[in-house]
């Protein structure tokens, strides 16, 4: 296996996705717990082995082919059970629950970013690095560019994203509701942003628009706290 095989696409696409997505959904049940809601508990969600999240489309196949043919990396796992109406506070307990999933992405790019500079600097000075290396610093950096779009992409404010939980609650109990009656319809509006639109009308880069200046500021900051953590070039 070599940098330029389709394996180690493949794998270094993989981790990071399964890790990431895995990661985000626990967090989602993590946070109901801790605010009154056992559900995902007890149905035995909580895991962070990947077996009992990872959706075979959602998580693997698809964001694989985006990351072949160059378009941003995104995907989903099943979604851990919440029963909003056994939080102590549903209201306010649904957008912090709904907040934890793309909250624990953006901590988990900065922790790539730290273990990125880390890394750079245990290697400094190295004529060539070698295959393990390589491997850990691709895994590393897709982490953080998967970690990156997830949890922004999450906060549009579409259903079914994390995004329109939180405006949901934040909005007041009438507005809400009309707003709510668009979740049935969440995954046709995402297909036709994400699918259809693209094809009629490529050069719109509608989600690139939305989704790119954040993910281009949050991530100048965190390659800049990679650079400090690897600490000056040797002279």
């Amino acid at each position: 296996m070599t940098p330029d095989s389709l394996i180690w696409t493949i794998a270094t696409v993989a981790i990071p996705m399964i890790l990431a997505i895995v990661f985000h959904e626990v967090a989602h049940g993590w946070t109901a717990r801790a605010l009154g809601d056992p559900t995902a508990a007890e149905q035995k969600r909580l895991s962070l082995n990947p077996l009992r999240h990872v959706d075979p489309f959602g998580t693997i196949i698809l964001p694989g082919l985006l990351k072949l043919t160059g378009a941003p990396v995104f995907g989903w796992a099943k979604p851990v059970p919440v029963d909003f109406r056994r939080l102590r506070n549903p209201r306010w307990g649904m957008v912090a629950v709904a907040a934890a999933g793309p909250g624990i992405n953006f901590v988990l790019a900065a922790f790539s970013a730290v273990a990125l500079g880390l890394l750079v600097r245990a290697t400094d000075g190295a004529t060539e690095p070698g295959m393990a290396v390589l491997f850990v610093a691709d895994n590393l950096r897709n982490f953080l560019i998967v970690n990156l779009f997830l949890g922004t992409f999450n906060l549009l404010p579409i259903p079914p994203f994390d995004g329109s939980r939180i405006v949901m609650g934040v909005l007041p109990a009438p507005l809400a509701r009309i707003y709510g009656r668009i979740e049935p319809y969440g995954l046709i509006v995402v297909f036709l942003i994400l699918v259809v639109l693209p094809y009629l009308a490529p050069d719109l880069r509608l989600v690139e628009r939305v989704v790119g200046p954040p993910v281009e500021w949050i991530g100048s900051h965190l390659a800049a706290l990679a650079t400090a953590v690897a600490g000056p070039e040797p002279l």
